[in-house]
């Protein structure tokens, strides 16, 4: 006949978990607000990213079609053959969700975010 194994002190404790548990929260309260902080500097440097695409090929549209500071834009339209698009075929999207908009040639193009958010949408 075998023997059982004793099985006093095995497993742990509910102290010992409870201070894993506060370790992990306190962890978690130190991490998620660098998370959100890095989330928004990437979609506003993405954001600024496009709006510099804008701004090229609203130049470029200038050069090509003879156009002068000052003269309208029909956006997105005129735009379209001078930029990269999406997969969807469209220009590509502030990734926070604004929309952008241009006017004039030698505007620059604005995000609808604007200075609403930290960090600005805005090119500098």
């Amino acid at each position: 006949m075998k023997a059982k194994p004793s099985l006093n002190g095995a497993g742990f404790t509910l102290v010992e978990i409870m201070i894993v548990v506060a370790i992990i929260g306190l962890l978690a309260a130190i991490a998620i607000p660098n998370f959100v902080s890095a989330r928004q500097n990437a979609q506003a440097k993405g954001c600024i990213n496009n709006l510099t695409k804008l701004d090229a090929a609203a130049a470029e549209f200038a050069l090509e079609r003879g156009k002068q500071t000052g003269d309208s834009i029909s956006f997105p339209g005129d735009l379209t053959p001078y930029i990269k698009l999406n997969s969807a075929g469209s220009l590509p999207p502030c990734p926070a969700g604004g929309a952008y908009s241009l006017a004039k040639v030698g505007d620059q193009p604005r995000c609808s975010l604007g200075s609403s958010v930290s960090p600005p949408h805005v090119l500098p």
